[in-house]
């Protein structure tokens, strides 16, 4: 594993780690798993077919996964991708995010998250946007934003979900222009 760093939240023994192509199966059915208890069925097929999408069919310029291994098992997983603009900002997009169920609660998504984010800013990405819950997310630093602020690739049904992170120390600043996603996420139903 590259990266790892040791848990320390209750000694729960969590390891952080970029996801290499060796666990990219059992990453996968971390969100299957994850999205199916939480949202039914479909959704788990549908978040698992995105991973999956996003594993083989980005590329890894483009494209970065984190995990949180405790027990030699994947209990945390996130998805990072390109996110274009017109005026070049570098800017990734973190969708989707999954815990596993038993191990919610614990912290561990919000360290993942933390982990990634700082590995994005070493290599220079400037803005980190995501799509979801902002009470969850405002607690690793998201902020809300709108779309015209900050344009969505695709309309949004939940605008109150759009939200934006500067990993430069700068305040978010608006951005002109469309933007782009990478080919998986280009699908209204995930928007």
């Amino acid at each position: 594993m590259i990266g790892t760093t040791p848990g320390g939240r209750d000694q729960d023994s969590v390891r952080l780690a970029t996801c290499g192509r060796d666990d990219a199966a059992e990453f996968q059915r971390l969100f299957i798993t994850t999205f199916t208890a939480s949202e039914g069925e479909a959704e788990g097929r549908l978040i698992g077919a995105l991973v999956g999408d996003l594993i083989n069919g980005t590329d890894s310029q483009d494209r970065h996964c984190f995990m949180a291994t405790q027990d030699d098992r994947i209990v945390g997983g996130i998805v990072v991708s390109r996110l274009r603009f017109e005026s070049g900002t570098d800017a990734f997009l973190m969708a989707p995010v999954a815990v596993l169920p038993d191990v919610q609660r614990r912290g561990i998504g919000q360290r993942l998250i933390r982990f990634g984010l700082e590995a994005l800013a070493r290599q220079g990405v400037e803005l980190v946007l995501t799509y979801g819950d902002p009470r969850f997310y405002s607690q690793v630093g998201f902020q809300p934003t709108t779309t015209a602020v900050i344009p969505s690739p695709l309309p949004l049904q939940r605008p109150e979900g759009w939200l934006a992170q500067s990993l430069t120390g700068q305040a978010l600043q608006p951005i002109q222009g469309p933007s782009c996603c990478v080919a998986a996420l280009r699908k209204p139903e995930l928007w």
